[in-house]
């Protein structure tokens, strides 16, 4: 009897290079202990005429990856984060054409729709900033002046490419500091209440931005920090979550992602490092646990079925916890950083289990209706 066969549906960066390989070797070896086949493609490498996908496995043998035919999958695990809308359209026909597949998960909308979404949930709605959609510079100024800190985000982007933060240094007063879209720190800028809306236009800001208060995130050391919440469907096809860390940014740097320079931090240290009360630290956790569960099951009712989620929470300095951002695509390298391999390797393994679990399933229907 072959083996139930998952396919990780990657995107291409430059030079016809895969992104991720290292976690996809992970999941081929993982897989194969589990009894899956695992191999990896791109919408690129899909054949039609010949029903079949010019696939890249890992030979564990060899060490290396190797191109092989193979049939269209059982299951798909979808790792294509957001690269235009060409690839968009690109990964939306795939899908189209191949609707009966088991989908370990399902694309979500931009930032902007996830969060009207959730303004809807009244359990979420108290962990929610104030959010815009960019609907002009005359309006943007109104929430900057509004608010001490404010974030102007890409809808779309990812790992904090494009976002911009704007404080209130004193009355009349404002400090700008963000990344451009290769993530590169540019130069602080201080300017005058006067000068925002000239500053503001030339950032080029269009309607594919949002405009989110800011939570206080800095630390004694002047750095920003937040944490990454791993919720993830088990082998028995429940949510639950994987674990939590902390992410602080590098000197200069308005945002903590570990793509653009932060450093992991294991969750408890850095709560304990601001809040002295162990009480307190115990509820924080729980309310982000909480949340994670909340987010996740609302997005699933709202979406379809998921299969994991990366949250991203702020905890201001009374202790209040903030949901920030959802993503779908989730990396789980912060575990790996912070020493923990137990929850490191949970991580890699859940998508998997629960790759199982749907496709038993779907056997289980299957011999049911016969």
């Amino acid at each position: 009897m072959s083996l139930p066969r998952l396919g990780i549906m990657a995107v291409y960066l430059k030079q016809n290079q895969l992104e991720e390989l290292p976690y996809f070797r992970l999941l081929s070896e993982r897989g194969r202990a589990l009894g899956l086949d695992v191999f990896v493609f791109g919408t690129e490498d899909v054949k039609p005429e010949k029903s079949a996908i010019l696939a890249l496995r890992y030979d564990g043998a060899s060490g290396k990856w190797v191109r092989r035919w193979a049939r269209v999958p059982d299951l798909v695990y979808d790792r294509c984060r957001y690269q235009g809308p060409v690839k968009y359209h690109d990964l939306k026909a795939f899908r189209t054409r191949f609707p009966k597949l088991l989908y370990l998960g399902r694309p979500l909308a931009n930032k902007w729709a996830i969060y009207k979404s959730m303004l809807g949930n009244e359990q979420l709605l108290p962990h929610l900033p104030e959010t815009h959609k960019f609907s002009g510079i005359p309006e943007t100024v109104k929430l900057v002046k509004k608010h001490r800190l404010t974030y102007l985000k890409p809808r779309n982007g990812t790992g904090g490419r494009g976002i911009i933060r704007v404080e209130r240094t004193s009355p009349g007063h404002y400090l700008l500091q963000g990344r451009n879209q290769q993530r590169v720190i540019l130069p602080p800028q201080y300017v005058r209440e006067s000068q925002l809306p000239s500053r503001l236009r030339a950032l080029g800001l269009s309607g594919q931005y949002v405009v989110q208060q800011g939570i206080d995130l800095t630390l004694p050391s002047g750095r920003v920090h937040d944490f990454r919440l791993l919720i993830q469907k088990n082998g028995r096809g429940e949510w639950d979550v994987t674990g939590c860390a902390g992410r602080v940014g590098p000197p200069r740097s308005i945002t903590s992602n570990l793509h653009g320079g932060g450093t992991a931090v294991p969750a408890d240290r850095l709560l304990a490092q601001r809040f002295a009360s162990a009480e307190q630290v115990r509820d924080i956790k729980q309310t982000m646990e909480r949340i994670g569960f909340q987010a996740a099951e609302h997005l699933e009712n709202k979406y379809g079925a998921l299969c994991e989620l990366g949250i991203d929470l702020a905890v201001d300095p009374k202790g209040g916890v903030w949901l920030l951002e959802v993503n779908p695509k989730p990396s789980r390298e912060v575990f790996r950083k912070i020493g923990q391999r137990a929850t490191y390797r949970r991580a890699v393994s859940r998508p998997l289990e629960y790759a199982l679990w749907l496709y038993r399933q779907r056997e289980r229907e299957r011999q049911q209706s016969e």
